[in-house]
């Protein structure tokens, strides 16, 4: 699963991110709440933790109007506020689970994986289709005409990426932030290199190309 993880202390920062890391999620950082925002405005984590003290702007505001773009991602506090009031604030701002500093990384895991087996549920049944394809995003599969093929983590997520924005131009470098994510140190050449990956397992033309711009889907018959 791909983090957000917005805190302004480096060196718990630091720390956290190597944590997370080798518990096996891949983890982006913001050390702002005004970088925060931006970053988790692009969609593409599954999972925020936000601290509550930040520079520019608190995390209340940036959880509020992160909720106010319509993003339900799921969002987990981290703060040395402890009352009770402070609690009902940041749950009522639209926090999901709420983590009170110092606190050991054990919990914060725990946690972490009940968030996880949230979103599962959620997406278990949700399927996408375009141009007679059927993508299981879950399941890194696709299906047209009862052949299942399966994909790799990184061709599911770029192929869903692309459906869920039928007949729509995707630039390369969104797709690279999408997939790979801001921080990456992965070449965005690597998106031409999947979209072949993708194109030659699919044996099929329905994956359009933009020269110099980006990709987008359209149907094997239609002419551009």
């Amino acid at each position: 699963m791909k983090l957000l993880l917005i805190e302004d202390e480096r060196r718990l920062s630091d720390a956290l991110s190597h944590i997370l890391r080798k518990n096996g999620y891949a983890v982006d950082t913001a050390l702002d709440g005004e970088t925060g925002l931006d970053m988790a405005a692009t969609g593409i984590y599954d999972i925020l933790i936000l601290d509550w003290m930040l520079p520019i702007r608190d995390g209340v505001s940036v959880l509020k109007e992160f909720r106010g773009l319509g993003f339900d991602t799921p969002v987990i506090f981290l703060t040395a506020k402890d009352s009770t009031k402070d609690r009902v604030e940041g749950l009522d701002a639209g926090a999901d689970d709420y983590l009170v500093k110092p606190f050991s990384s054990d919990e914060l895991m725990a946690r972490l994986r009940a968030l996880a087996r949230r979103q599962t549920k959620l997406l278990t049944s949700e399927k996408l289709e375009a141009a007679g394809w059927i993508l299981d995003p879950l399941r890194c599969e696709v299906t047209k005409d009862n052949e299942v093929i399966k994909l790799t983590t990184k061709e599911a997520l770029l192929l869903e990426l692309l459906m869920r924005n039928y007949g729509l131009v995707i630039s390369k470098e969104r797709i690279w932030e999408k997939v790979w994510g801001f921080q990456t140190t992965i070449d965005i050449a690597n998106v031409d290199l999947y979209i072949h990956y993708l194109r030659r397992k699919l044996n099929t033309s329905f994956i359009k190309t933009v020269r110099g711009i980006g990709y987008y889907l359209r149907s094997e018959g239609h002419v551009s």
